[in-house]
C-alpha cells in the first residue's frame, strides 16, 4: 500500500531542501514507518507542487541519509533500522538501567550530538528542527510540550548524521521520560524548555560546534533543576 503524504508547507529556503525536512520529519515522527512505499516520483511532485528535479534531489539526501531506499522500478521505501542500530537497541533494553545511569549518559551524549549536528546538518535538517520550534510554546498542554521536545531532540540526533547516536538519544528518551515529564509540568518550566532548544538551535544553525555543546549542557542542567524542584 502506498503511503499518504501530507502537504507541504513552503518556507524561503532552497525547495529541495524543504522537500527532504517535510518527509525526513514524517519518518521520524512515525507517520511514515519502516516498509512504506512512497508514492510514484510524478505523482509525490505533483502532490506536494514541486519540479520533479526538487524532489529527485531531495531523494537522493533522503537516500544518502539511509532514510529511504529507491529501487529501479520498485519505487522509494522507508528503511529499515540499520542491523547495528538494532543491534544496540535490543542490547540496551537488556540492562537493568538506573535512572541516574541514564541522566549521566544523556549527560554526556547529547551536547556531542549537538556539537556535530552544528558540523553537519544540512538545510533540511535546519528547516525541520525549525518547524518544531514554530510548533513548540509554553502555552501548550505538558503531553504535547513533551512530545514536541522529544521530537526536536530526535531530529538534531538526525542532524548529526549518525544513526548509533539516533538510536542512543531514543534510548535516553525512554529511560528518563518520568524525569522529562516533570519538566513541562508548569507554563514556566516549559518556557524554560524551548528558550534552551532555541539556543541549541541557534547555535546549530550558525555551525557553531562549541556553542552548541554547551548551550546543551545548560539545557540539560536547567531541566534537571526544574525536574528536581517539581518532585
Amino acid at each position: 500500500m502506498t503511503a499518504s503524504i501530507p502537504p507541504l508547507r513552503r518556507r524561503a529556503r532552497s525547495v529541495s531542501a524543504e522537500v527532504a525536512a517535510h518527509l525526513e520529519a514524517l519518518i521520524t515522527n512515525g507517520e511514515l514507518r519502516a516498509g512504506d512505499r512512497l508514492p510514484s516520483e510524478r505523482e509525490l511532485a505533483a502532490n506536494m507542487n514541486v519540479s520533479r528535479s526538487s524532489l529527485r534531489q531531495a531523494m537522493f539526501e533522503l537516500e544518502s541519509k539511509q532514510l529511504i531506499e529507491r529501487r529501479q522500478g520498485r519505487g522509494s521505501t522507508v528503511t529499515e533500522t540499520p542491523r547495528h542500530a538494532d543491534a544496540l537497541t535490543e542490547g540496551l533494553r537488556a540492562l537493568d538501567i538506573e535512572l541516574g545511569h541514564a541522566i549521566e549518559l544523556r549527560d554526556l551524549v547529547e551536547p556531542r550530538i549537538a556539537e556535530l549536528a552544528a558540523l553537519r546538518a544540512l538545510d533540511s535538517n535546519l528547516l525541520s528542527l525549525d518547524d518544531v520550534l514554530t510548533r513548540s510554546s509554553d502555552t501548550l498542554s505538558a503531553a504535547e510540550s513533551l512530545r514536541l521536545d522529544v521530537e526536536f531532540h530526535t531530529l538534531l540526533a538526525h542532524a548529526a548524521q549518525n544513526p548509533l547516536l539516533v538510536t542512543l538519544c531514543a534510548m535516553t528518551t525512554e529511560w528518563t521520560r518520568s524525569t522529562r515529564t516533570l519538566s513541562h509540568r508548569t507554563r514556566h518550566a516549559r518556557r524554560l524548555s524551548l528558550e534552551g532548544h532555541h539556543r541549541i538551535y541557534e547555535a546549530v544553525a550558525a555551525h557553531d560546534s562549541a556553542g552548541a555543546g554547551a548551550a546543551m549542557e545548560r539545557h540539560l542542567r536547567e531541566v534537571r533543576e526544574l525536574s528536581i524542584a517539581a518532585r
